[in-house]
């Protein structure tokens, strides 16, 4: 009865992140072409997503903590070895776990894509602002001084 349970629980987390999983690369090319809308919307869909993964692991847990079973991969593979449903759980755990390393993967590019995207509006920002002035050298051999501040309206 547990194992039918458990294996129900993963079966119905894969749809879900592959969903998630698509979302993912979807908002990859949408930070790409900074589509604030599209974004948003993905955001949305995701986090809808995050909430029911989230709820069935719980559950999943809790299931393999009644059994005294530690609540991870190796409490599922124990109660698998005792089940004729066995090898069906340890697959679709296989395909969840690779759906979930996959979405880890593209969300990590998706931050690093961030993390650039905001170093260089920061960098344009500065220069816009008249924040530091390059290092430049004037004809006595010494560094220029830096420039003022300057209001957005006077770049």
């Amino acid at each position: 009865m547990h194992d039918t349970k458990l294996l129900q629980l993963i079966e119905e987390d894969i749809l879900p992140a592959q969903q998630l999983l698509e979302l993912l690369q979807a908002e990859s090319i949408a930070l790409h072409g900074r589509d604030m809308p599209l974004l948003e919307d993905i955001l949305a869909r995701k986090q809808s997503l995050i909430v029911l993964l989230d709820q069935h692991g719980r559950l999943r847990s809790e299931l393999l903590a009644s059994l005294n079973l530690p609540p991870d991969r190796s409490g599922a593979q124990a109660l698998a070895s005792q089940s004729h449903l066995g090898n069906q759980i340890l697959a679709q755990l296989d395909v969840l776990a690779q759906l979930m390393n996959d979405c880890q993967a593209v969300n990590e590019n998706n931050g690093r894509s961030i993390q650039l995207q905001q170093m260089t509006t920061s960098n344009q920002m500065r220069i816009l602002m008249g924040g530091e002035s390059p290092s430049l050298y004037d004809n006595r051999g010494s560094t220029s001084p830096l420039s003022k501040p300057r209001t957005l309206s006077q770049a």
